[in-house]
């Protein structure tokens, strides 16, 4: 009988999640796909071809900003289309044939991770602050500390990494990769480094027409090939010391003097040298901006040069070259280090000082002085007052300064005394940190580090809070100066590193190489108090002084400068570079009360200053001469966003 049969039909076993009648036919079709998508990863394949295909997914997903620039420049699609397609087999061979160095079958997916990460990192910040990864813009982030990476950091930038690398880092964590014998994978690696070196070289040529303008006349697009650029420009920078000579600390001191104003002074001279951080020069009202930003310099009868421009377009290359006696040419030329400003004035017997409120510090220009950061040690409260963390806003350095005044050697304090103010100033891109609420003049400002999140008036607004800040804290330090003036004679100098981008052509933030770099990043506030006791010290011309703030100057000025107003002797100091040289002594008094009575013809090379845009903008340093080289002037471009929508 059926039912008492002792034999056994064997069923067929549904496929689970696809025949399951419980589950629902989306659903499992949805999960019968993934389970072959992944026994299909599973199956065993070569390193070269996983790097074939990762360098093809970096190449689609993570050079958006490479692709959007290209479109900008050719406006039409019959221009970027084909500049696209040559850009895409140039960044793709590349990245191949930088791949290719890891094309082997163990210890490798750490590796090919980390380069899908800093892709989607680099691109995130490429979009969102239009900067390209330079060796420059690296270095300059590899010494940003910690409280900067905070104010960098935001969920836009985490949500961008994941929605990136979550799909090759499964997919890297679940492909097998086939072993091989060391050997036959060495020569297949070089096989395929060559292969792709010619067919980028056959695509360059047959391509020349198009891509040699596009390169030579945006320059920044060689930086954007994303991740070429960024691990080159890493190489570049970590790499690149290790097969450069040891270099030598060349002595700029030797010689350094006081001069005859010093024999039988009734009071040292007091000099402080605010050094600004991103100011630009187009935000001061002193300079003409549409806002007040500075009115309480402008209460103090300063004096505000308006065309002056940087050695560089960030901290990491403009502390050190500005203070440097080499100029522009010759300190990024230079192969040893030199003494600089700070070293030469403590040679000659003044006490000198360099206070900062930046983290990172003064980039090795006080290394050989003494030196302090403002933000330690500080009581609790002024810390609550003052500080978030360990950033400060700069009132801070004007805390204890008397104590500090009073801390340096007697003897050398008693000649004359150099402090340097290394300020926060505007450093972006959280510029509501940088003012305090009683200083917030400009309503709405942006409250957040992702400027996409906030309107450009709110923008504007924040960056304007924090110039107004500034204005009120040099308004404050020579009011300090002033109070000095019994036992000192005084003077401030107020000079930014370099400026900023606010959106102008959709840049922001700083640190665009140099050569392509708008002139907003490039043109800086230049200030300048003197109290009565130096004004009479030095037989400075008001009137003369007066006559040249339209005068073009560079940092290059700022060493000569300096060292003519202390009146320090020494080999490096050339007159030419002094920006205030024809400003002092009887004579400069004389030609300023000529000046008053009728006006005279100019001309290159006379007046109140030297104007290197006449004989070359930037010097360079050769036998400590004055021999103009290289002629670079700048065309003045109106760059002042209109402020309508802007206004509290």
């Amino acid at each position: 009988m059926l039912g008492s049969s002792s034999s056994s039909v064997a069923l067929p076993r549904s496929n689970p999640g696809v025949d399951d009648p419980l589950v629902p036919v989306p659903v499992a079709a949805l999960r019968s796909r993934w389970q072959a998508v992944d026994a299909w990863l599973a199956r065993p394949r070569t390193a070269r071809r996983v790097v074939v295909w990762l360098s093809l997914y970096l190449a689609f997903a993570t050079n958006w900003a490479l692709w959007i620039e290209l479109a900008r420049i050719g406006g039409a699609p019959s221009v970027y289309l084909p500049s696209i397609a040559s850009m895409l087999l140039l960044t793709v061979c590349g990245s191949v044939a930088l791949l290719s160095f890891t094309a082997w079958s163990r210890w490798m997916k750490p590796v090919w991770l980390g380069v899908v990460v800093l892709a989607a990192v680099v691109q995130y910040y490429m979009l969102s602050y239009h900067v390209v990864m330079d060796p420059s813009m690296l270095a300059n982030a590899m010494q940003t500390d910690a409280n900067e990476v905070r104010d960098l950091m935001s969920w836009r930038l985490v949500l961008n990494v994941l929605l990136l690398a979550a799909l090759p880092g499964w997919a890297l964590w679940r492909l097998r990769l086939t072993p091989q014998p060391l050997v036959s994978q060495a020569w297949r690696n070089v096989a395929l480094l060559l292969a792709v070196a010619v067919l980028a070289a056959g695509g360059a040529m047959a391509m020349n027409r198009q891509l040699a303008p596009l390169m030579r006349n945006n320059v920044n697009l060689r930086y954007m090939m994303n991740p070429l650029a960024s691990l080159y420009s890493a190489g570049s920078v970590t790499l690149g010391p290790l097969f450069k000579h040891n270099r030598r600390l060349i002595p700029m001191s030797g010689g350094a003097v006081l001069g005859a104003s010093y024999a039988g002074q009734p009071r040292p001279p007091l000099f402080v040298l605010v050094v600004g951080e991103t100011a630009r020069a187009d935000h001061f009202g002193l300079n003409g901006y549409a806002r007040d930003t500075t009115p309480q310099l402008a209460a103090r009868k300063v004096l505000s040069w308006r065309d002056v421009h940087s050695c560089g377009t960030n901290t990491l290359a403009s502390v050190p070259c500005m203070f440097s006696p080499l100029g522009k040419q010759g300190f990024e030329g230079r192969k040893d280090d030199y003494e600089n400003l700070m070293d030469v004035l403590q040679a000659s017997g003044l006490a000198v000082f360099w206070l900062d409120n930046q983290a990172g510090g003064c980039k090795g220009v006080c290394d050989r002085i003494p030196h302090a950061s403002a933000f330690e040690p500080l009581d609790a409260s002024v810390k609550s007052a003052l500080c978030d963390g360990d950033e400060c806003l700069d009132d801070v350095m004007l805390r204890g300064l008397d104590q500090r005044l009073a801390a340096l050697p007697a003897e050398r304090r008693a000649k004359g005394v150099v402090l340097v103010m290394h300020q926060m100033g505007s450093h972006g891109p959280s510029y509501f940190k940088r003012s305090s609420p009683d200083a917030k003049r400009f309503l709405p400002e942006c409250q957040s580090n992702a400027l996409a999140e906030c309107s450009h008036s709110e923008l504007l607004n924040g960056y304007d809070n924090s110039i107004a800040y500034t204005d009120r804290f040099l308004g404050k330090t020579i009011d300090w100066l002033q109070g000095q003036s019994a036992k000192f004679d005084p003077a401030l100098l107020y000079l930014s590193d370099h400026g900023e981008s606010l959106g102008e052509y959709g840049l922001f933030l700083h640190g665009v190489p140099y050569g392509f770099a708008p002139e907003v990043q490039k043109h800086v506030p230049m200030v300048a108090w003197f109290g009565e006791g130096m004004q009479a010290r030095r037989q400075l011309s008001a009137g003369c002084m007066a006559a040249g703030l339209d005068t073009p100057l560079t940092h290059d000025n700022l060493y000569h400068t300096v060292l003519g107003l202390m009146d320090v002797r020494t080999p490096s100091y050339q007159p030419a570079l002094d920006a205030l040289a024809s400003c002092r002594g009887h004579d400069a008094v004389a030609a300023s009360s000529r000046a008053a009575v009728g006006p005279s013809a100019r001309t290159p090379g006379q007046g109140p200053f030297t104007d290197p845009g006449e004989a070359g903008r930037w010097s360079s340093l050769s036998s400590f001469s004055a021999t103009p080289v290289s002629p670079r002037r700048r065309a003045s471009r109106s760059s002042q966003p209109s402020l309508k929508a802007a206004d509290a």
